[in-house]
């Protein structure tokens, strides 16, 4: 696989990199990320290789990561034309304005209007609700969204970090009223986080959305930086947001990685990056980097073709515990079917059958 082997987003006609370029750390006014010269590198970089998917949010970095984006592209005609920039609206950047984030009609088209300013567009490609607003009714805020699709300042809109049947409900709104639907579903997705696959991925697969997981190195937990014999010497990047999740499970998955990715030659990260974009209905990893030395690691894991027996030692090491009723689920074909084979799949013989006519009433 290669950047240039796009992909349609959901079901929409818009064509993505494989690989999205995560934008969050554009910028160091966190106390932590790229310089601005970094930042424009790597983003060079990505294109070269042939990567046209950027996401961003109007908080990261306080709003610098689209001001770098803008700068970079918006102001290139040539460039914006070629590249699919996502960006977010919810999160607040003015303190104490119960108005400055959320999903309401008033701080959408405020945040679409600034983050239109940062990013020197007159568009966005994909626009993200960053995360639910449980304050504001479902309806509201699609009927907005439809509205910037139509005055042309967004093409394609998107969900992130938002509960299944509220991204359902929001579909079908959109659906049942002729509005603009949603094409993409943004999540945390890894081999450290998947309990995804109980609602969120098989409502996507059923709607239409394509995943673009955020995160699939569980913040560097699966980077290969941290191991068993080096635990308590490293110090994690990130903290706390590291070091809760290396736990016996995280270890375990962690030495399979390894030796996965010393028979495919390759490093631990590209063998994880590799795992999540192979998972049903993932159509673009976001893959973040500081420094361009990391997206080229990232970007290995386009040349990794994991083996059925690959996927499966790691999927058996980091299977998840999902909620009621994933695995009640699993035992339906048994008293629907009653041991016939159905679109493939067969089923075992439910044993309280009736077993003759004289038992059946």
């Amino acid at each position: 696989m290669a950047l240039t082997d796009y992909v349609t987003l959901g079901r929409s006609g818009l064509r993505v990199s494989p690989f999205c370029l995560g934008a969050m750390t554009f910028g160091d006014d966190w106390g932590w990320g790229s310089s601005v010269a970094e930042s424009e590198t790597i983003i060079a970089r990505f294109m070269e290789r042939g990567g046209n998917f950027i996401d961003t949010a109007n908080v990261y970095t306080k709003g610098h990561s689209e001001q770098i984006i803008g700068d970079f592209i918006g102001r290139d005609r040539a460039r914006r034309d070629r590249i699919v920039i996502a960006t977010k609206f919810f999160g607040n950047l003015y303190e104490g304005d119960p108005n400055g984030g959320g999903a309401g009609r008033k701080a959408i088209a405020a945040a679409c209007e600034q983050s239109l300013r940062r990013l020197q567009t007159d568009y966005i490609d994909l626009y993200w609700m960053h995360s639910w607003d449980k304050f504001t009714p479902i309806d509201e805020t699609m009927r907005a969204l439809d509205d910037l699709v139509r005055a042309g300042k967004a093409r394609y809109i998107g969900f992130s970090d938002t509960p299944a049947w509220k991204v359902a409900q929001a579909q079908t709104l959109a659906q049942l009223r002729g509005w603009t639907p949603l094409i993409a579903l943004q999540i945390e997705y890894s081999l450290i986080e998947r309990t995804v696959e109980g609602e969120l991925i098989p409502m996507a697969l059923e709607l239409g959305l394509g995943v673009t997981p955020w995160s699939p190195l569980r913040s560097g937990v699966l980077s290969g930086k941290y191991t068993r014999e080096n635990a308590k010497t490293v110090k994690a990047d990130r903290g706390e947001r590291v070091t809760q999740f290396l736990d016996e499970r995280a270890y375990a998955i962690l030495d399979q990685l390894a030796r996965i990715a010393a028979v495919h030659h390759t490093t631990s990260a590209a063998i994880a990056l590799a795992w999540v974009q192979s998972r049903p209905a993932v159509a673009s990893t976001i893959i973040g980097a500081r420094r361009l030395d990391q997206l080229e690691q990232n970007l290995a894991a386009l040349d990794v073709a994991l083996t059925p027996a690959d996927i499966a030692a790691l999927e058996k090491l980091s299977a998840p515990t999902l909620n009621f009723p994933f695995n009640f689920l699993k035992s339906a074909a048994m008293f629907m079917h009653a041991g016939a084979t159905v679109n493939g799949e067969t089923s075992t013989v439910w044993p309280l059958l009736p077993k003759t006519d004289a038992e059946r009433y």
